[in-house]
């Protein structure tokens, strides 16, 4: 079983953040538990070697199937994530913001809360790497061949990179500190400007964006230092107090902070002795030095 996070090859580091892999084969006759998902800041590309995955929308109650390759936009709902198949395999792409946005020249706002199929976008190469994925024999194997149709689309984007983006950079990493009037003036636009820029090249506006990254944070220290308690949590992350968390995490993931934790409990990775590793990972970064 794998849930492990690999780094990119050099050239590709401007664009991908990182790799994500997930293996799992469910026990005889049993079915693997679905994923809670809240909202995390993100637009990935995702490749499904083994087994199929379903998406859940809570607030409907609609289930849509995913194709075995799929172009992720930015979330702002909960989805719970259902692994099909007694195996299951996923590769994801997690992109630098506005790399996707430069991929694909299309305002991001049309991928908000849902996915393409992949092979819609580039059908002869997406076939095929579909194809070498479902025969790859190790993880290192489906690493290389996404790599090199990643360096590929890197020599052909069809946009710049734009100031919006760097700034976004700066945002993920301290989403409880920065308003959008100041990150306008950084990079030398007004804030209309800004927020129109923001939600072509994230898909949503700077504001919606900073509470997903802020909950998103605030729940990477609650997974990584359970003994933290959510009042403090909610203070290290700059929150009011924790009724203001808790409503974060009402709108975006549906539930209080504890129920979700609870949920995450019983996520795939954790049947098997597993951390989600796109939640353990730099959390260093994430935490004061009093605490680390």
């Amino acid at each position: 079983m794998i849930c492990q996070e690999f780094t990119p090859d050099p050239q590709l580091r401007c664009f991908v953040q990182c790799y994500q892999l997930r293996y799992f084969v469910a026990p005889n006759g049993t079915t693997l538990p679905y994923k809670p998902y809240a909202p995390r800041p993100e637009q990935t590309l995702a490749f499904f070697p083994r087994g199929s995955e379903q998406v859940e929308y809570l607030a409907n109650g609609q289930i849509v199937p995913r194709p075995r390759s799929v172009i992720i936009g930015q979330h702002t709902e909960r989805t719970n994530r259902h692994l099909m198949g007694p195996e299951f395999c996923v590769l994801i792409v997690n992109f630098h913001p506005g790399v996707l946005y430069r991929m694909l020249g299309v305002p991001l706002t049309e991928l908000t809360n849902t996915f393409i199929d992949a092979e819609a976008v580039l059908p002869k190469i997406m076939v095929r790497v579909n194809e070498r994925l479902g025969d790859a024999a190790s993880p290192q194997e489906m690493i290389d061949i996404v790599e090199n149709l990643l360096l590929g689309l890197a020599r052909n984007l069809k946009k710049d990179q734009h100031a919006v983006d760097l700034m976004t950079r700066h945002l993920l990493l301290k989403p409880e500190n920065t308003s959008v009037i100041e990150m306008a003036e950084s990079s030398c636009f007004s804030a209309r400007q800004f927020e129109r820029l923001f939600k072509q090249r994230m898909g949503i506006s700077p504001k919606l964006f900073a509470r997903i990254a802020r909950m998103t944070k605030a729940f990477a220290l609650k997974y990584n230092r359970p003994d933290l308690d959510w009042l403090s949590i909610a203070l290290l992350c700059n929150y009011h107090d924790y009724q203001h968390l808790a409503r974060d995490f009402k709108d975006l993931a549906g539930v209080t902070p504890a129920e979700y934790y609870t949920e995450e409990k019983g996520a795939p990775e954790r049947s098997f002795g597993l951390q989600d590793s796109s939640i353990s990972s730099n959390i260093v970064a994430f935490l004061p030095p009093a605490i680390i």
